[in-house]
């Protein structure tokens, strides 16, 4: 549907940073229109000014100042021709999006039980018997089923966290669950469900 005179933000021109809004963003681009240098020079400041008042948390900073200069020339796409106040040239990283980190949850086999969980695993398939490997293992076995009960994936029983624990520990870690007492497990309540299902 289109109404004359009336549009919408996705039909108007990308604003570089939305967060001073069109408004100065036009202003900008006036600025960067006037012909004569000291125009220039005094809108600049004027919109200095103006982006001050709008973000008065900054003041705490020591360089926001600089910061502003550097919001400014942004804006501008580097087009505004005047004497800056500050060097502006550590203006020009602040739109680059950093590399991409390495994720460890790729070479994980259950996302449920996360990376530290799998290296418990590998500590526990060489690990010699006796106290140590025991506490553990037991250790292992509680953060497990409280992981199954958050994450609700699947069966939660004692049985289901044995199994695992066999499995990815090469068989080396078996639960006697006839002795073996787990901690006691709550499930999670509405607040948590609703937030495990926005982070899915």
């Amino acid at each position: 549907m289109k109404i004359k005179g009336l549009d919408y933000n996705t039909q108007r021109e990308h604003l570089v940073l939305p967060e001073y809004g069109r408004e100065v963003q036009q202003m900008v681009d006036y600025c960067v229109g006037l012909k004569s240098r000291a125009e220039r020079q005094r809108c600049a400041n004027t919109i200095i000014a103006v982006m001050e008042r709008m973000m008065p948390h900054n003041y705490e900073n020591k360089d926001y100042r600089q910061k502003l200069w550097d919001h400014l020339a942004l804006m501008s796409g580097f087009q505004l021709d005047i004497d800056y106040p500050c060097d502006i040239t550590e203006a020009h990283n602040m739109l680059k999006k950093p590399a991409p980190m390495r994720y460890p949850m790729k070479r994980i086999p259950v996302r449920h039980y996360g990376n530290m969980m799998f290296e418990v695993f590998e500590l526990l398939k060489n690990m010699p018997n006796g106290l140590e490997r025991t506490e553990l293992t037991r250790l292992a076995a509680n953060q497990m089923k409280r992981d199954l009960v958050l994450w609700g994936h699947g069966s939660i029983d004692n049985e289901k966290v044995a199994s695992d624990l066999a499995d990815y520990t090469d068989g080396k870690i078996q639960l006697d669950l006839d002795t073996f007492k787990f901690d006691r497990t709550e499930a999670p309540t509405r607040n948590q469900e609703r937030r495990q299902r926005r982070r899915k």
